[in-house]
């Protein structure tokens, strides 16, 4: 019962209700979207310290592509969603964000 509720609030929230949901509604997504983009992370950059690349990667993202990865958490990671993330995170900004998290230097 609980899941039912749960994929139904994930539904609503990910198929346009989040506008209603305001600010709610922005940090159960982005929260949905950091659970697909630290999969896809580790995946793709084995080895690294996915939690700061994933931060990076969220804080890049538009609001429309944090939605498209959030989907992801509820019908599953295609590879248009690993491309996605892997785009957002060759972006100059994400880059620099994750060199900073990572090293700890500032470029």
């Amino acid at each position: 019962m609980r899941l039912l509720i749960a994929m139904g609030l994930a539904t609503c929230t990910l198929s346009g209700c989040m506008q209603d949901l305001g600010s709610q509604g922005d940090v159960l997504a982005r929260s949905a979207a950091k659970g697909v983009v630290n999969n896809v992370v580790a995946s793709k950059f084995p080895g690294v310290d996915a939690t700061p690349v994933t931060d990076c990667i969220i804080d890049n993202a538009s609001g429309s592509e944090i939605l498209t990865i959030a989907e992801a958490a509820v019908v599953g990671t295609s590879q248009a969603t690993t491309d996605l993330v892997v785009d957002i995170a060759q972006r100059p900004e994400t880059t620099r964000c994750a060199a900073s998290s990572l090293l700890g230097v500032t470029l």
